[in-house]
């Protein structure tokens, strides 16, 4: 009798102990997982409230720049495809202050219009779309806005084995004094548009300044900083907007 009480007392010892260590070990993964959901949602909030501030922040440059310009007719969505309100703040306080003869632009859209409403003598804007260059067109006509060239220039087999605007289209631009580069396409290709270096370095004035949009693209970032290097009377600045903007101006 004694041994059979022996062996049922052992028996709930190590049950007893069985369950201590599987309710240890349980414990251990809902730590762990815990802590995981833990990470998650403080990582969530934490993206949540980055999204809200950048659009809080558009939505700051959107009201500016519509009480600057004093816009009589609808504009055209921004941000996603489309500049950025910041950019194009950027834009119209750039012509505002410097009072540029020529602005050459790559990429046509609002910030045609936006450029050409900031008082920018003349504007030449150049885009591989007909649909959208005619699109632009009708913008710029609706807004009553005038001194605005917009260049259809098809892409083209370039030298750095992808494609780029018809180089025929721009020979005979020179003395630019801000040039936007916003365009061909970028976000397939991260030499898209580094051909814009080799194009335009030549043709730029000694007061220009060179914006470039998606500086937090590698491919743009780089164009960024090649375009800074072959012009040595120049400073680079990257501004942390929506979609990063680098801007090339005199010393």
């Amino acid at each position: 009798m004694d041994l059979l009480n022996t062996a049922l007392l052992s028996l709930i010892l190590l049950g007893t102990l069985y369950c201590i260590r599987s309710l240890r070990a349980l414990h251990g993964k809902v730590s762990k997982k815990s802590e995981q959901i833990l990470r998650e949602i403080q990582k969530s909030a934490l993206d949540g409230k980055k999204l809200s501030m950048t659009a809080y922040r558009q939505n700051e440059a959107y009201i500016q720049l519509t009480n600057l310009l004093q816009f009589k007719s609808a504009i055209p969505s921004t941000r996603s495809w489309a500049a950025s309100p910041d950019l194009l703040l950027l834009i119209s306080e750039t012509i505002k202050r410097n009072r540029p003869s020529l602005v050459v632009e790559l990429g046509s859209g609002i910030s045609t219009l936006v450029t050409a409403k900031s008082g920018a003598r003349k504007v030449i804007s150049i885009d591989n779309s007909e649909e959208y260059g005619g699109k632009t067109r009708e913008l710029l006509k609706e807004h009553k806005v005038r001194g605005v060239e917009i260049r259809i220039a098809p892409l083209r087999p370039y030298a750095n084995g992808f494609e780029w605007y018809d180089t025929t289209t721009i020979k005979d631009l020179k003395k630019i004094d801000l040039l936007i580069v916003d365009g061909p396409p970028g976000s397939k290709n991260p030499e898209a548009r580094y051909p814009a270096l080799k194009e335009f370095k030549d043709k730029l004035s000694a007061r220009t300044v060179v914006i470039i949009d998606d500086v937090k693209r590698d491919g743009e970032r780089k164009l960024a900083e090649d375009f800074a290097k072959s012009l040595p009377n120049h400073t680079l600045t990257i501004l942390d907007h929506e979609k990063g903007t680098a801007v090339i101006s005199p010393r």
